[in-house]
């Protein structure tokens, strides 16, 4: 930390707040604790699909209440990256209203004739048409950008694919790969932290993925926290080649102890996923 003040806190949301939008248990006390103590933090997700406001809103209904201003997508990373590249450019959209509220909420124009870059996020509605005309702008020069790599998401009924996996479809198709914004590039670590006001030396991220979450945190140069209420278990972390500052159950486990969550005090970590 930085003349002691007190860690803020980068977290991913699924697996980590929530799991298939139904509360990890402890994660609204983790949240309480944080806004009455008055310490800053940011809920990422690299889901590009809806805005903070629809997000807060899915939340709220998980029994967490997060202000929308603490919610912070690939989506809106991706708009900053495209505002500070290029600003008053053009693009090509594949996606949902999350990615088109956010790039237009930067000034950019979205169009099929021409555009500048052609952006990829996450729809449930991908269409051979979209993707065809993707294609050929790319082909054409367009700059090609995806709002993450992530290749597949969970649904009730199984695996669903996601932006990495229409992507490789285009790049395949164009001989060109996109530049991905989201985790596990620390631009989103870092955008979010400037979203934030925050430093990356006093700064937490939390993640039940190694892959994405602790990588992404680590290349920020922030402090990183796995839980293993997510994807990752303590035997697939070992595989890694980098580990994080410490490993817990959950975010229940920080109840309590949000001021230093390294200290002397911290939990004891598990001795089972």
């Amino acid at each position: 930390m930085i003349d002691d003040k007190p860690w803020n806190y980068l977290m991913d949301m699924d697996g980590v707040l929530v799991r298939e939008e139904h509360l990890v248990p402890g994660a609204d006390e983790f949240v309480s604790e944080l806004r009455e103590s008055g310490i800053g933090f940011m809920v990422l997700t690299n889901n590009s699909i809806y805005t903070p406001r629809d997000l807060r809103a899915r939340l709220k209904r998980s029994g967490l209440d997060i202000p929308e201003e603490s919610i912070w997508t690939s989506a809106l990373a991706t708009a900053r990256f495209l505002k500070e590249q290029r600003p008053g450019g053009s693009a090509y959209v594949v996606g949902e209203s999350g990615l088109t509220t956010a790039l237009h909420s930067i000034g950019y124009v979205l169009t099929d004739r021409e555009p500048d870059y052609v952006v990829l996020g996450e729809t449930r509605t991908y269409s051979f048409e979209a993707i065809t005309r993707a294609i050929r702008l790319v082909e054409s020069g367009a700059r090609f950008i995806a709002t993450n790599p992530d290749e597949k998401g969970p649904s009730r009924e199984g695996s669903l694919p996601a932006t990495g996996a229409v992507a490789a479809l285009i790049e395949r198709a164009t001989g060109r790969a996109p530049y991905y914004v989201g985790k596990p590039n620390p631009l989103m670590m870092r955008s979010a932290l400037r979203a934030l006001g925050a430093h990356s030396e006093s700064t937490v991220m939390i993640g039940d993925r190694m892959d994405t979450d602790v990588r992404s945190g680590l290349e920020a140069g922030l402090q990183t926290l796995l839980v293993l209420s997510g994807i990752s278990g303590r035997d697939t972390a070992e595989l890694f080649p980098y580990r994080p500052t410490k490993v817990l159950g959950s975010v229940a486990d920080l109840v309590g102890r949000t001021g230093d969550p390294f200290g002397e005090q911290a939990p004891e970590e598990p001795q089972h996923s």
